[in-house]
């Protein structure tokens, strides 16, 4: 293997080549996960007006439910093709993100399970691999151990290499070398090996996808020293986190969320990347920081609508960054409202929000006027029954509530 890797820098012109097309139609899938990936990739557009469409060619649109994913407020009516910018799914913004980094840089590599011809069990490498070659998009045995150690040694070696687990519940199997050789080698090896990796797929609680299937590992990976972890929330910055990973030198992971991958939104023609330590300031306020990620970022807006109502005035902040955290961004929220509220679809017992918690106490206790108050999920594995699955999780009725009680 190690032969391979030293050659994909060259790899790109194979591309071009007859002898490397191929019919997706034909080919055959790994049976243990192929066929469950094609259920749970229903194409539901969710427009920034609230609107979702479950069948863009043809079918009537409907409006989000109330336990939906949240979208953006609504906006005045406008030609989409008056805007500058260009239209994307979120999961288009990863593939045009990776496409453009694997464009401008040769030794940026993907590696996973069906993540060549197939495209990635969400679509994100579609493409990838008849434009830049078998090499340089390398479908793996299903083997996360095996593929994510090969991809840390080929970032040993100067390779960029951008490793997706079909599920983030699957890459408990490559907890090893995630954790010993990801995260530390840099510092074992006395600053003789950079890892720049980049460790990304789906995760979160999706729609009746089982326990297995709906694991939040934020909390695993934040004690791993050396490892890097931010959490996109919209085709924005998934796009510019996807390129800022790719370019870091440290291993990074990126979260992405199973239900946020239909979200669209118009992205700028210009090349941007995110800053991979900086949070998002959601929507400014005076009485309550409200500090989330990922899709919880859509319940809090949703709360945050009916909060105005009632004559509260929430600070949102997207932290974005989940190691290290922006305590500039959410120090300076903290010293304005004096009050925090922190939601998350992590676990409530050593989640990020418990983390997040004692950073804030440490750093800005003395200009807190109200305990930090945290909303996570429930410390049960999520159910398979859409019912309990939901209990499970935090709504936007509960925020709403936790916002009165803190600002009593």
């Amino acid at each position: 293997m190690a032969a391979i890797f030293q050659g994909v820098g060259a790899a790109a012109p194979l591309s071009s080549s007859p002898s490397n097309s191929f019919d997706s139609n034909k080919s055959v899938f790994s049976p243990r996960r192929s066929f469950s990936v094609r259920k749970r990739a229903s194409f539901a557009v969710v427009r920034s007006d609230g609107i979702v469409n479950l069948n863009p060619k043809g079918r009537s649109a409907q409006r989000l439910i109330s336990n939906a994913v949240a979208t953006k407020a609504d906006s005045p009516a406008a030609s989409s093709s008056s805007k500058p910018g260009h239209e994307l799914l979120l999961f288009e913004a990863l593939q045009e993100g990776l496409e453009e980094e694997m464009e401008r840089d040769p030794r940026v590599c993907v590696m996973g399970e069906d993540v060549g011809h197939y495209g990635g069990s969400y679509k994100v490498t579609k493409g990838l691999a008849k434009r830049f070659g078998d090499l340089r998009v390398l479908d793996t045995p299903i083997a996360e151990n095996s593929f994510t150690g090969m991809g840390i040694g080929a970032a040993m070696t100067g390779l960029r290499p951008v490793i997706e687990g079909m599920n983030m519940g699957f890459l408990l199997l490559a907890f090893n070398q995630i954790s010993n050789n990801c995260g530390m080698l840099h510092y074992t090896s006395g600053g003789q090996f950079t890892i720049p990796v980049v460790i990304r797929g789906p995760g979160g609680v999706g729609r009746q996808l089982g326990a297995e299937h709906s694991q939040r590992l934020e909390s695993y990976f934040q004690s791993i020293p050396g490892i890097q972890m931010v959490a996109c929330s919209t085709p924005y910055n998934a796009k510019g986190l996807m390129k800022a990973a790719i370019r870091s030198e440290n291993p990074v992971i990126l979260f992405e969320h199973v239900l946020l991958y239909n979200l669209k939104e118009r992205l700028p023609d210009e090349d941007y990347i995110c800053n991979l330590e900086e949070a998002e300031m959601v929507r400014p306020g005076e009485h309550v920081t409200i500090l989330t990620y990922s899709r919880m970022r859509y319940h809090v807006m949703q709360a945050a609508k009916t909060l105005v109502n009632k004559g509260y005035d929430p600070e949102v902040i997207d932290i974005r960054s989940l190691k290290p955290f922006d305590l500039h961004t959410i120090g300076n929220s903290v010293k304005k409202t004096h009050r925090v509220l922190i939601v998350e679809e992590c676990m409530r017992t050593g989640g990020i929000g418990a983390s997040l918690t004692a950073a804030i106490t440490e750093n800005f206790n003395d200009y807190l006027d109200a305990p930090i108050m945290c909303l996570s999920s429930q410390d049960v594995p999520t159910p398979y029954a859409g019912t309990l699955e939901e209990v499970t999780v935090v709504q936007p009725a509960q925020i709403v509530t936790a916002v009165e009680q803190i600002c009593q």
